[in-house]
């Protein structure tokens, strides 16, 4: 084989092995890097849940509560897998979903206390179903401080679904 063929081939065969080395760095630039799982809450009053990662999948949930919290369990191109609070998984877009922290209480009431202790005085007691925002929750306490509306307080991790156990939040 003639000498100028082969090198005309070796780049080739070097072209085509970096083209298909390129193409998943090129897919996971798109993925957001950050972790997995992790909380994120929904953008508007409106979000559609959907069956895959895609519009061309059916919409199976409405989604129409602004704040509400989610988990991501998976991302994929601009989609992220989500799972709610009652355990419903499906596929949002990500500009639906903004990274605040909130919660949403899944007892039947959780009481808010001025301090991170029960001894300190009672400040409202929030019913199930109420979404907060989290202010802050020290991975080295069993407390949160959380804002409902117009009543912030702290209250013990549990009651309510947004947060991991032992995780830190800023507010």
């Amino acid at each position: 084989m003639p000498r100028i063929l082969r090198s005309f081939l070796s780049r080739m065969m070097a072209l085509a092995i970096l083209g298909s080395l390129a193409a998943p760095i090129v897919a996971s630039a798109q993925e957001s890097g950050l972790p997995i799982p992790r909380f994120v809450a929904l953008r508007s009053d409106k979000v559609f849940l959907r069956s895959g990662p895609g519009l061309r999948y059916p919409k199976v949930w409405i989604y129409q509560r602004r704040n509400m919290p989610m988990e991501v369990v998976s991302e994929f191109d601009t989609w992220r897998k989500v799972r709610d609070w009652e355990g419903s998984e499906g596929w949002v877009h990500q500009s639906l979903l903004v990274g605040s922290r909130h919660v949403i209480v899944t007892d039947d009431t959780i009481t808010l206390y001025s301090a991170a202790d029960e001894n300190a005085r009672k400040i409202a007691l929030v019913s199930a179903s109420v979404i907060g925002r989290i202010e802050d929750c020290p991975s080295n306490i069993n407390w949160c401080q959380i804002k409902f509306g117009d009543f912030e307080g702290w209250t013990p991790r549990h009651g309510f679904w947004g947060v991991y156990d032992d995780e830190n939040v800023e507010g």
